[in-house]
């Protein structure tokens, strides 16, 4: 009994190293009635005897096989002579591969982790144990390998996923069989594991038994091995990239759609965190596609070495788009309202000292506004997204819109003379991308901008010693979150020395 032992010691083990089970959880075993889902049973009721947790298990029933319904009797017959609450679930696996266009073998891996879920909350369980072996992991890094992978492909199938456990991935199935020959425990045969009507039977019985049997009987163990190296390099490159994000991407608040990478400190990460986080932040805006492959991140990489304006369309409705100091990543759907023209007019301001008024905007933004009498030794806000001005000083009626033509602004030369410049070149010059000009808030006194949302306020409009009352905006929801104490570079900071009004 040695074998049986030193099979479960192994397994044990390999459950305590990723904490796969705790006292007190539930756990519901996928079991197909194969040799690997009931060694898996066993082992999870021997751990059982060890750690005090509750176990039950669910048999798919795919609708494929003849035999089917002879599998899930199995498996109940056997649930029940080991008092283990049995779970019994169909999916129709042929009628969802047709509607959705995929092959059997898709269909069959997405529903059958359906299933899994549903009985797991049927059962309210913790952790969903499935029966994936060491040959599993090695056909897995194979098939991922001649289909064209990076790092991530290469690592195979993880002890851990969410709330998915594989406690029987440090075996081997030939240890499999073995423990199952040695307790004399009987199992199902599925008869399409022996036909090669599928791509990873194919693996497994030409190209990972010719490894096993005439370069190296441990070739199994040894890609399993590399598996582990790879995942530990791979978890160190998620952290980078991570880091990389952090500095380098910045998303509107509220816009899921879009998505700004600053060439600067791009230009700074190593090729391989460079190509990692266009990939990443490409499936960050098509979760469910498959097609983005190395073309389509070195296609967008190129956009960091060439000009503005340049683009790059990506499947799914994605585009690149080369915008000044930034690449913008965007998915094509329909603009948000807030990018559609829009004017929203204060019908009239707060009297002094006598409280604020509130405006709702579009999409969940609002504006605050409260007009209130100078004082000394008041303190300027440094908030990028509320701004103080001198009120006396506005001459026609306020309005919260997006930009008109013939817009201007003020600002002070070098010489400390004020001019007028119009809208469209200061965003020229502030290197907007054009394609976000039209959806910027602004607020106007006319033609006048007093303050273009997240940049400057005009010069004419700042207070100085001579204000009496000041015009106090506040901006939040939406694209301006809560209102971050952010600096905007001296506009507006400080303390006001102004009399009393």
């Amino acid at each position: 009994m040695n074998t049986v032992k030193n099979t479960e010691a192994k397994v044990f083990s390999y459950i305590e190293k990723y904490q796969m089970a705790a006292p007190g959880q539930k756990i519901m075993a996928g079991v197909s009635g194969g040799a690997d889902s009931v060694c898996l049973l066993f082992m999870l009721l021997e751990y059982q005897k060890k750690v005090p947790f509750e176990l039950a298990a669910v048999h798919v029933d795919h609708g494929i096989r003849k035999e089917a319904g002879e599998d899930g009797e199995f498996v109940r017959e056997l649930c029940r002579r080991e008092q283990v609450p049995f779970f019994l679930k169909k999916v129709p696996v042929r009628e969802y591969a047709r509607r959705k266009k995929c092959s059997l073998e898709e269909a069959g891996r997405k529903l059958r982790y359906q299933a899994f879920q549903e009985a797991a909350q049927e059962f309210g369980a913790d952790r969903i144990a499935v029966a994936h072996s060491g040959n599993d992991r090695a056909e897995t890094m194979l098939f991922h390998l001649f289909r064209g992978t990076g790092i991530r492909g290469l690592c195979g199938i993880q002890p851990l996923r969410q709330e998915i456990v594989r406690p029987l991935l440090c075996l081997e199935r030939r240890e499999i069989e073995r423990y199952l020959a040695k307790r004399q425990i009987s199992y199902r045969t599925d008869s399409t594991n022996l036909e090669d009507d599928y791509t990873r039977n194919r693996i497994r019985h030409h190209i990972l038994s010719y490894a096993q049997r005439e370069i190296s009987p441990k070739a199994v163990a040894h890609m399993c091995r590399t598996a582990d190296l790879l995942t530990e390099a791979e978890e160190f490159l998620r952290e980078q990239t991570g880091e990389a994000k952090a500095r380098c991407v910045v998303q509107p608040p509220g816009d899921e759609r879009r998505l700004y990478i600053s060439v600067q400190p791009f230009a700074g990460l190593h090729i391989i965190l460079k190509k990692r986080l266009i990939l990443e932040l490409i499936q960050q805006l098509a979760p469910e596609g498959r097609d983005i492959s190395s073309v389509h991140v070195e296609a967008v990489l190129h956009l960091f070495e060439i000009d503005g304006g340049s683009r790059v369309c990506l499947p799914f409705g994605i585009r690149a788009v080369r915008k000044y100091e930034r690449v913008a990543l965007e998915r094509g759907e329909e603009a948000p309202a807030s990018f559609r023209p829009f004017c929203r007019t204060v019908e009239r301001l707060p009297e002094g000292d006598a409280g604020s008024c509130k405006i709702d905007l579009e999409n969940g933004e609002r504006a605050e506004i409260s007009v209130f009498f100078v004082k000394t030794g008041q303190k300027i806000p440094g908030n990028l997204y509320t701004k103080w001005f001198d009120c006396d000083k506005i001459k026609e009626s306020l309005a919260f819109r997006t930009r008109r033509k013939g817009d201007y602004l003020t600002i002070a030369d070098g010489e400390g003379e004020i001019r007028h410049k119009s809208l469209k070149e200061y965003m020229i010059t502030e290197k907007i991308p054009r394609d976000d000009r039209d959806g910027m808030l602004l607020l106007a006194d006319g033609a006048h901008v007093l303050w273009l949302a997240g940049y400057r306020i005009s010069e004419f409009y700042k207070v100085s010693k001579n204000t009496k009352r000041i015009l106090q905006v506040k901006l939040s929801g939406g694209r301006f979150g809560g209102g971050t104490e952010e600096e905007d570079g001296g506009t507006h900071q400080g303390t006001f020395a102004g009399g009393e009004g």
